[in-house]
């Protein structure tokens, strides 16, 4: 089951998020405090960023979040896959693609003209699932400028 993030899931999402900032997924880990307030964001405002909670077996095993833009390269509004994060022992069950789903079903029905995300080149296992989904690579190289100096180790970005 995926359904959108609510008050109550705030330490769940919290544990879950730092075990994917420490695997091998990204980069480095993140301050728990990136963590909390990404949650409070999502809640304070879902203007442009919702979170989900996927669920199995009766409990929280992985998370999504996506952040909502404008592209005139897109022609119109553009879904931002942030991060996806399944526990390892519930992948391959189908949690990914019924997130997908969810994600897609609602670009649809909201106007969106594309949905995006990254993934790291050596991360086989979700570029394969993105690819059986029909995503295909953008030419881009990514930049970035740091502006928050507690943050100034957290280079990367979730994929």
């Amino acid at each position: 089951m995926i359904r959108k993030i609510e008050p109550q899931d705030r330490e769940e999402f919290i544990r879950l998020s730092e075990l994917f900032y420490a695997s091998p997924a990204v980069l480095h880990p993140l301050p728990r405090a990136f963590h909390a307030e990404a949650f409070d964001e999502m809640l304070r405002s879902r203007d442009y960023a919702d979170g989900y909670m996927l669920f199995a077996d009766g409990r929280a095993v992985g998370f999504g979040l996506v952040a909502k833009t404008y592209s005139r390269e897109s022609g119109g509004m553009v879904l931002w896959l942030e991060e996806l994060f399944i526990l390892e022992e519930y992948r391959s069950r189908g949690l990914g693609r019924e997130f997908f789903a969810a994600v897609e079903a609602y670009a649809r029905e909201n106007g969106y003209a594309r949905i995006r995300l990254e993934v790291e080149a050596d991360n086989v296992r979700a570029r394969s699932l993105y690819e059986r989904l029909g995503y295909a690579p953008l030419e881009y190289e990514q930049m970035f400028k740091q502006l928050r100096p507690d943050a100034a180790a957290s280079e990367g970005e979730g994929r």
